[in-house]
């Protein structure tokens, strides 16, 4: 049995005890999260239904360097990012 949740702008196929990374969601470690679903399914049934999930941990992705310039005009900016990132452990399907 598989689900789709919706989280963070993306979408994430999900089966039970799977682990997925995603944008920051409120929470400590070992909260239970209700992620909102767009289709539950299993072979060839579609549904729809929850999906709970634990937090494992709040981490920072890898840093991302932006780097812009423009040519013969002394102009160079560098700036850097690392997103917040949760990981979660999916529990349940409903």
């Amino acid at each position: 049995m598989f689900a789709v949740v919706r989280t963070g702008g993306k979408q994430y196929r999900v089966s039970a005890n799977d682990q997925i990374v995603v944008e920051k969601l409120e929470g400590e470690a070992g909260t239970s999260v209700t992620l909102e679903t767009l289709m539950t399914g299993e072979g060839e049934t579609l549904g729809t239904g929850t999906v709970t999930a634990e937090i494992v941990e709040q981490k920072r992705g890898e840093k991302i360097i932006i780097f812009k310039k423009r040519r013969r005009h002394n102009y160079r900016r560098r700036n850097g990012h690392r997103q917040s990132l949760t990981v979660l452990r999916i529990t349940s399907l409903g």
